[in-house]
């Protein structure tokens, strides 16, 4: 399909990229530390779907949807149907839609590293308000406030690994956010299985652990140096080189690196911070600003809420009892982190369209074919129990999506926008790219349960519909941008079939 092109570099760029291309052990760490930015968001999806299906945090907190779940009959597709029960899980990502985009001037004032820290702390305080709630306003203040914080770390944690990774690795590197939020995700089904037998206040040990991730990421940001474009940005130089030195092998041109980014930050035009926004509106970015809110409003709608943050909340609606719903999604946790370890070896090998469009097919299939057991077993009454062959059927289905968004739709979410936007407008591009990914997730998460109730199978062949949405518009739109320089990534809106329309010519 178009949108392939690679733009030609020049020997002498090349042989200037050699030399830096090494990984070094305080690089690697580093980029752990930031990542770490991805347990919190992970654990709290993954915390969400378990935790409301406890029957004591629904008796305290919804009693209806309990009601629902104790009738004798009962419409499989609906028993979860509660604008109230959806509001706790969305109200997180209303709020994480408003601080994305309060986060791109903080990222740009206060840096990389400033970000991750503000988000860490706010996320602490929306922890200790979910875990000590009382009633359903102080649940949903604690959502708000860790919607809050992980506006803040989603934003800064992927733009603080394009900048600080080697053009060789930054695929690599900028995957491990996603390898994080999957093993977030991933450690929140494991405690929710093993609290759920703790009696009355499992749910509120299950949300208080979230405490743990937010505290090492916190801590440990405070440890990492900011990134040299930010620090160059700020004003900083001597910091910045000072920072380059400490990720970059002994015998890499770290001064020629400086001086590249010291370059080409001078020959960008100088704007107040609120200008950033403005800008993303001009013609000659308007491939930057479709891409930066497609791609990530296209990440939701690959379903993968359906394994996500309702994984349980679907297996029990299927007729599966608590423990074994919790049970499924450990697994499909686990599934979900064997996909973003296969991203970090693929990503920079095989490029980051290859992995976008074997992915979303997959995904496609797997969609589809939920539809036809769902359709087959509850029909549009959805009051039969489902077959235990059928219920294994649909684990396996689930585990299909869940492994093959983990290695393109989940990363690459992050990893292109972050890679795609230049220096003095990625932030605010973040911004929009994070507001983008919470404003569809929210619309989502408020409305799954109902869809599941109006559309039964149906609701999977919409997702499957959007899915082959996406595949084309990968597959026509986005370019290719393994292995490039972030200085030079600029080259390739010129060489695209249809971007080059909107984009200045470079000067000859």
């Amino acid at each position: 399909m178009p949108g392939g092109v690679a733009p030609v570099q020049d020997s002498h760029h090349q042989q200037r990229c050699a030399g830096d291309d090494g990984l070094t052990a305080s690089l690697v760490i580093i980029c752990i530390v930031a990542s770490s930015a991805g347990l919190i968001f992970g654990y709290d999806i993954g915390i969400t779907g378990g935790v409301t299906t406890m029957e004591p945090f629904l008796k305290k907190f919804f009693p209806s949807v309990l009601a629902k779940m104790m009738a004798a009959k009962q419409n499989q597709y609906c028993i979860f149907d509660s604008q109230v029960l959806m509001a706790f899980t969305s109200s997180l990502y209303i709020a994480g839609l408003v601080s994305s985009l309060i986060a791109g001037r903080v990222t740009t004032a206060a840096g990389r590293k400033g970000a991750l820290i503000i988000g860490g702390v706010v996320f602490l305080i929306g922890t200790a308000l979910n875990a000590f709630a009382e009633h359903v306003a102080m649940l949903i203040l604690g959502r708000l406030l860790l919607g809050f914080g992980i506006g803040f770390t989603n934003q800064a944690a992927p733009i603080y690994l394009a900048e600080m990774s080697p053009p060789k690795w930054r695929g690599t590197l900028t995957s491990l956010f996603q390898f994080f939020l999957s093993a977030g995700s991933l450690l929140a089904c494991f405690i929710n299985y093993m609290v759920f037998p703790m009696g009355e206040n499992a749910w509120r040990y299950a949300l208080a652990f979230a405490a743990v991730p937010a505290t090492l990421m916190t801590f440990g940001a405070v440890l990492i140096p900011d990134t040299p474009s930010s620090l160059i940005q700020r004003g900083k130089v001597q910091e910045a080189r000072l920072a380059l030195s400490k990720v970059r092998p002994a015998k890499s041109d770290t001064e020629s690196e400086i001086n590249d980014l010291i370059k080409s930050h001078d020959e960008r035009p100088k704007m107040r911070k609120s200008e950033a926004y403005g800008m993303l509106f001009q013609r000659k970015f308007r491939p930057h600003l479709v891409l930066v809110a497609a791609i990530p409003s296209f990440q939701q709608l690959t379903g993968i809420s359906l394994v996500a943050f309702y994984a349980p909340v679907l297996f029990k609606s299927i007729g599966q009892g608590t423990s074994n719903a919790l049970l499924g999604a450990v697994i499909l946790g686990a599934a979900n982190c064997a996909g973003s370890l296969v991203s970090a070896y693929a990503v920079d090998k095989y490029g980051r369209r290859f992995l976008f469009l074997e992915g979303s097919i997959q995904i496609f299939l797997s969609l589809v074919a939920m539809a036809i057991i769902f359709a087959v077993e509850l029909g549009t009454a959805g009051i039969e129990p489902f077959s235990q062959t059928s219920a294994i059927v649909i684990l396996v289905l689930m585990a299909s999506i869940s492994i093959s968004f983990g290695w393109s739709w989940g990363p690459l979410t992050w990893i292109v926008p972050s890679e795609i936007l230049p220096t003095e407008l990625r932030a605010a591009g973040l911004g929009v790219c994070i507001a983008s990914n919470f404003i569809v997730t929210f619309i989502i998460s408020q409305t799954f349960m109902a869809i599941l109730c109006k559309m039964k199978f149906g609701a999977f062949l919409f997702f499957a519909a959007w899915v082959l949405i996406m595949t084309l518009f990968v597959g026509f739109f986005v370019p290719e941008t393994k292995r490039l320089r972030l200085d030079n990534v600029g080259d390739i809106w010129q060489s695209h079939w249809f971007w080059r329309r909107y984009v200045e010519q470079a000067p000859r």
